[in-house]
Protein backbone atom coordinates (compact mmCIF):
# COMPACT_ATOMS: atom_id res chain seq x y z
CA UNK A 1 0.00 0.00 0.00
CA UNK A 2 1.41 3.93 -0.75
CA UNK A 3 2.27 5.26 2.10
CA UNK A 4 2.96 9.68 2.88
CA UNK A 5 6.15 11.21 3.92
CA UNK A 6 6.09 14.19 5.46
CA UNK A 7 7.93 17.11 3.70
CA UNK A 8 11.94 17.32 5.10
CA UNK A 9 12.78 20.62 3.12
CA UNK A 10 11.64 24.25 3.52
CA UNK A 11 10.48 24.39 -0.17
CA UNK A 12 8.36 20.97 -0.09
CA UNK A 13 6.93 22.59 3.45
CA UNK A 14 6.35 25.69 1.63
CA UNK A 15 4.36 23.74 -1.43
CA UNK A 16 2.16 21.61 1.07
CA UNK A 17 1.01 24.72 2.83
CA UNK A 18 0.58 26.48 -0.56
CA UNK A 19 -1.52 23.02 -1.63
CA UNK A 20 -3.81 22.47 1.59
CA UNK A 21 -4.40 26.30 1.88
CA UNK A 22 -5.30 26.78 -1.66
CA UNK A 23 -7.64 23.63 -1.89
CA UNK A 24 -9.32 25.09 0.76
CA UNK A 25 -10.09 27.98 -1.02
CA UNK A 26 -11.57 26.40 -3.96
CA UNK A 27 -13.42 24.14 -1.96
CA UNK A 28 -14.88 26.55 0.27
CA UNK A 29 -15.63 26.92 3.78
CA UNK A 30 -18.41 23.94 3.97
CA UNK A 31 -16.64 21.46 1.83
CA UNK A 32 -13.16 21.97 3.59
CA UNK A 33 -11.67 18.65 4.81
CA UNK A 34 -10.12 19.77 7.44
CA UNK A 35 -10.63 22.89 9.80
CA UNK A 36 -11.16 26.29 9.52
CA UNK A 37 -9.22 27.25 12.58
CA UNK A 38 -6.21 25.07 10.90
CA UNK A 39 -6.80 26.59 7.74
CA UNK A 40 -6.03 29.80 9.67
CA UNK A 41 -3.18 28.49 11.50
CA UNK A 42 -1.42 26.75 8.01
CA UNK A 43 -1.69 30.34 6.54
CA UNK A 44 0.07 32.28 9.15
CA UNK A 45 2.66 29.96 9.13
CA UNK A 46 3.22 29.40 5.54
CA UNK A 47 3.59 33.57 5.90
CA UNK A 48 6.08 32.93 7.90
CA UNK A 49 8.00 30.06 6.70
CA UNK A 50 8.03 32.26 3.07
CA UNK A 51 9.20 35.04 4.66
CA UNK A 52 12.05 33.21 6.39
CA UNK A 53 13.15 30.86 3.80
CA UNK A 54 13.47 34.38 1.01
CA UNK A 55 15.29 36.16 3.91
CA UNK A 56 17.57 33.24 4.50
CA UNK A 57 18.25 32.65 0.59
CA UNK A 58 19.02 36.53 0.39
CA UNK A 59 21.45 36.72 2.92
CA UNK A 60 23.15 33.28 1.80
CA UNK A 61 23.22 34.50 -1.69
CA UNK A 62 24.94 37.92 -0.43
CA UNK A 63 27.54 35.83 1.47
CA UNK A 64 28.45 33.59 -0.89
CA UNK A 65 29.43 36.53 -3.46
CA UNK A 66 31.24 38.36 -0.87
CA UNK A 67 33.46 34.85 -0.13
CA UNK A 68 34.33 35.34 -3.48
CA UNK A 69 35.41 38.94 -3.30
CA UNK A 70 36.84 38.43 0.49
CA UNK A 71 39.23 35.27 -0.84
CA UNK A 72 40.74 37.73 -3.01
CA UNK A 73 41.44 40.19 -0.48
CA UNK A 74 42.92 37.61 1.77
CA UNK A 75 45.05 36.14 -1.09
CA UNK A 76 46.61 39.71 -1.80
CA UNK A 77 47.08 40.88 1.65
CA UNK A 78 49.10 37.32 2.10
CA UNK A 79 50.93 38.16 -0.84
CA UNK A 80 52.43 41.78 0.13
CA UNK A 81 52.81 41.14 3.75
CA UNK A 82 54.98 38.11 2.60
CA UNK A 83 56.56 39.70 -0.39
CA UNK A 84 57.54 42.76 2.33
CA UNK A 85 59.18 40.61 5.19
CA UNK A 86 61.14 38.57 1.95
CA UNK A 87 62.42 42.39 0.68
CA UNK A 88 63.33 43.19 4.35
CA UNK A 89 65.27 40.22 4.99
CA UNK A 90 67.25 40.34 1.78
CA UNK A 91 67.39 44.31 3.07
CA UNK A 92 69.38 43.12 6.26
CA UNK A 93 71.56 40.58 4.49
CA UNK A 94 73.04 43.24 2.89
CA UNK A 95 73.41 45.54 5.85
CA UNK A 96 70.99 47.68 4.25
CA UNK A 97 68.74 47.81 7.55
CA UNK A 98 70.18 46.44 10.81
CA UNK A 99 69.04 42.59 12.07
CA UNK A 100 68.22 44.39 14.83
CA UNK A 101 65.88 46.80 13.57
CA UNK A 102 63.52 43.56 13.10
CA UNK A 103 62.70 43.31 16.52
CA UNK A 104 60.63 46.43 15.62
CA UNK A 105 58.84 44.42 13.29
CA UNK A 106 58.67 41.42 16.22
CA UNK A 107 60.83 39.03 13.96
CA UNK A 108 63.54 36.59 15.05
CA UNK A 109 66.41 38.90 14.07
CA UNK A 110 68.30 35.63 14.12
CA UNK A 111 65.89 33.67 10.99
CA UNK A 112 65.17 34.65 7.61
CA UNK A 113 61.94 32.52 7.15
CA UNK A 114 58.59 33.76 6.60
CA UNK A 115 56.04 33.47 10.00
CA UNK A 116 53.21 31.14 9.14
CA UNK A 117 50.52 33.31 7.44
CA UNK A 118 48.36 30.36 6.75
CA UNK A 119 45.36 31.58 9.15
CA UNK A 120 43.76 34.50 8.97
CA UNK A 121 44.57 35.86 12.54
CA UNK A 122 47.86 35.13 11.56
CA UNK A 123 47.63 37.20 8.48
CA UNK A 124 45.91 40.22 10.80
CA UNK A 125 48.34 39.92 13.63
CA UNK A 126 51.36 39.90 11.28
CA UNK A 127 50.13 42.60 8.81
CA UNK A 128 49.59 44.85 11.98
CA UNK A 129 53.52 44.34 13.43
CA UNK A 130 54.97 44.86 10.10
CA UNK A 131 53.53 48.07 9.16
CA UNK A 132 53.57 49.61 12.42
CA UNK A 133 57.30 47.92 12.74
CA UNK A 134 58.08 49.79 9.51
CA UNK A 135 56.71 53.14 10.42
CA UNK A 136 58.65 53.07 13.59
CA UNK A 137 61.71 52.40 11.70
CA UNK A 138 61.15 55.42 8.84
CA UNK A 139 60.29 57.58 12.13
CA UNK A 140 64.01 56.75 13.15
CA UNK A 141 65.53 57.68 10.52
CA UNK A 142 65.22 54.57 8.88
CA UNK A 143 64.73 54.29 4.46
CA UNK A 144 61.67 53.38 3.31
CA UNK A 145 61.41 49.77 1.67
CA UNK A 146 60.02 50.03 -1.96
CA UNK A 147 58.57 47.47 -4.03
CA UNK A 148 56.31 47.02 -2.23
CA UNK A 149 56.00 50.06 0.18
CA UNK A 150 54.53 49.76 3.64
CA UNK A 151 51.92 52.25 1.79
CA UNK A 152 50.35 49.43 -0.69
CA UNK A 153 50.74 46.74 1.79
CA UNK A 154 48.85 48.55 4.18
CA UNK A 155 46.21 49.45 1.49
CA UNK A 156 45.64 45.77 0.71
CA UNK A 157 45.67 45.14 4.49
CA UNK A 158 43.23 47.40 5.23
CA UNK A 159 40.91 45.98 2.30
CA UNK A 160 41.61 42.50 3.65
CA UNK A 161 40.54 43.13 7.47
CA UNK A 162 37.61 45.27 6.33
CA UNK A 163 36.30 42.18 3.96
CA UNK A 164 36.57 40.22 7.15
CA UNK A 165 34.27 42.41 8.70
CA UNK A 166 32.11 42.24 6.13
CA UNK A 167 32.20 38.77 5.49
CA UNK A 168 31.78 38.23 9.25
CA UNK A 169 28.84 40.11 9.34
CA UNK A 170 27.13 38.56 6.87
CA UNK A 171 27.78 35.34 8.25
CA UNK A 172 25.90 36.38 11.31
CA UNK A 173 22.92 37.64 9.44
CA UNK A 174 23.09 34.09 7.35
CA UNK A 175 23.33 31.91 10.77
CA UNK A 176 20.33 34.27 11.97
CA UNK A 177 18.26 34.17 9.00
CA UNK A 178 18.66 30.06 9.28
CA UNK A 179 18.06 29.92 13.16
CA UNK A 180 14.61 31.56 12.18
CA UNK A 181 13.60 29.27 9.80
CA UNK A 182 14.41 26.01 11.84
CA UNK A 183 12.44 27.59 14.69
CA UNK A 184 9.39 27.26 12.00
CA UNK A 185 10.09 23.92 11.25
CA UNK A 186 8.46 22.24 13.51
CA UNK A 187 5.43 23.85 13.96
CA UNK A 188 5.06 24.00 10.33
CA UNK A 189 5.55 19.82 10.11
CA UNK A 190 2.90 19.70 12.99
CA UNK A 191 0.26 21.64 11.32
CA UNK A 192 0.86 19.59 8.31
CA UNK A 193 0.62 16.75 9.67
CA UNK A 194 -3.07 17.83 11.32
CA UNK A 195 -3.76 18.68 8.01
CA UNK A 196 -3.55 15.36 6.62
CA UNK A 197 -4.39 13.39 9.07
CA UNK A 198 -7.79 15.43 9.39
CA UNK A 199 -7.68 14.95 4.98
CA UNK A 200 -7.12 11.96 5.74
CA UNK A 201 -9.62 10.98 8.01
CA UNK A 202 -12.80 13.03 5.82
CA UNK A 203 -11.72 10.98 2.91
CA UNK A 204 -11.90 7.61 4.42
CA UNK A 205 -14.53 5.75 2.95
CA UNK A 206 -13.50 6.00 -0.52
CA UNK A 207 -12.09 3.66 -2.53
CA UNK A 208 -8.37 3.81 -1.84
CA UNK A 209 -7.71 5.23 -5.68
CA UNK A 210 -10.16 7.87 -5.17
CA UNK A 211 -9.18 8.80 -1.45
CA UNK A 212 -5.64 9.29 -2.79
CA UNK A 213 -6.53 11.45 -5.51
CA UNK A 214 -8.62 13.92 -3.11
CA UNK A 215 -6.34 13.77 -0.79
CA UNK A 216 -3.51 14.61 -3.26
CA UNK A 217 -5.23 17.98 -3.78
CA UNK A 218 -4.73 18.74 -0.56
CA UNK A 219 -1.09 18.59 -1.16
CA UNK A 220 -0.64 14.78 0.76
CA UNK A 221 2.31 13.26 -1.02
CA UNK A 222 1.79 9.44 -1.58
CA UNK A 223 4.55 6.72 -2.32
CA UNK A 224 4.87 3.24 -3.87
CA UNK A 225 7.28 0.99 -2.47
CA UNK A 226 9.38 -0.70 -5.61
CA UNK A 227 6.79 -4.19 -5.81
CA UNK A 228 3.56 -1.54 -6.19
CA UNK A 229 5.35 0.46 -8.55
CA UNK A 230 5.78 -2.28 -10.51
CA UNK A 231 2.54 -3.57 -10.09
CA UNK A 232 0.89 -0.72 -11.08
CA UNK A 233 2.86 -0.22 -14.25
CA UNK A 234 1.89 -3.56 -15.20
Amino acid sequence: MPYRRLPNTDRARIRALNAATKQGDLVGFLDLAYSYKLKNDALLILSQIEQAYHEYNINLERQTTSSKSYLVHLKTARLYISHFIQVLNLSVLRNEIKKEHKKLYRLDVNRQSIPDLSTEKALIDWGKNIIEGENERIRRGGAPIYNPSIAKVKVFYDNFVEAKISQKILQQNTSRSLGKLARLRENADAIILDIWDQVEDHFKNRSDEDKREQCSKYGIVYYFRKNEKKKKDD
